[in-house]
């Protein structure tokens, strides 16, 4: 079943710190270790889910392309790998280097950074400028699975472009869609 994003992490707020392992170099990566990017995309993502293996090869352009321009770019999963084993820690470093991934893809394993960003499905795009400030929340395009409609990235790419560019981000976001995100059951354990 297809989840919306909950835009719920108000425009302007400060990025939620983070300190989580990442799966391809096994270092722990933190949000400070961001703290001099111009611009900081953190998106939730996860190995099985259609919709982000729908715009997964367009992420990962993105990234290339963006990258050099001084945009940060880190992944986080945080679905429970109990329920989900090929979106454990060993099947996302298989995922990122297959893919190609420029960018370190993260283990939400307490899924307390996936709460505290309000995630609700991968894929989910947070887009933060120099100040770590939330500029952009919401998808990465228009397109589906079975949509038609090309991968461009253009939303993403728009809002890059204005927080790299200095300019304000168009407060006409759209929530992403995709598969919710599989949060561990068990007491005080609810998903919100």
């Amino acid at each position: 079943m297809a989840v919306e994003s909950t835009m719920e992490l108000a425009l302007g707020a400060r990025a939620p710190d983070f300190a989580l392992p990442d799966t391809v170099s096994d270092r722990t990566i933190r949000l400070a270790d961001f703290a001099a990017s111009p611009a900081l995309l953190v998106a939730f993502i996860c190995n099985h889910c259609p919709y982000v293996i729908h715009v997964r090869p367009g992420l990962v352009e993105f990234a290339r392309e963006y990258q050099p321009r001084g945009l940060a770019v880190v992944a986080i999963s945080a679905n429970d790998p109990q329920s989900y084993p090929q979106d454990g820690p060993e099947q996302m470093k298989l995922e990122a280097k297959r893919s190609g991934f420029t960018f370190a893809y993260l283990f939400d394993e307490s899924q307390a950074t996936a709460r505290a960003y309000r995630a609700a499905c991968t894929p989910d795009f947070y887009l933060f400028d120099a100040g770590q400030r939330l500029v952009y929340r919401g998808r990465f395009d228009a397109s589906r699975p079975n949509s038609q409609i090309p991968v461009t990235g253009a939303e993403l790419r728009a809002a890059a472009d204005a927080v790299l560019a200095g300019r304000a981000v168009a407060a006409d976001q759209k929530p992403s869609i995709g598969c919710g995100i599989k949060w561990k059951s068990g007491p005080g354990l609810s998903p919100t």
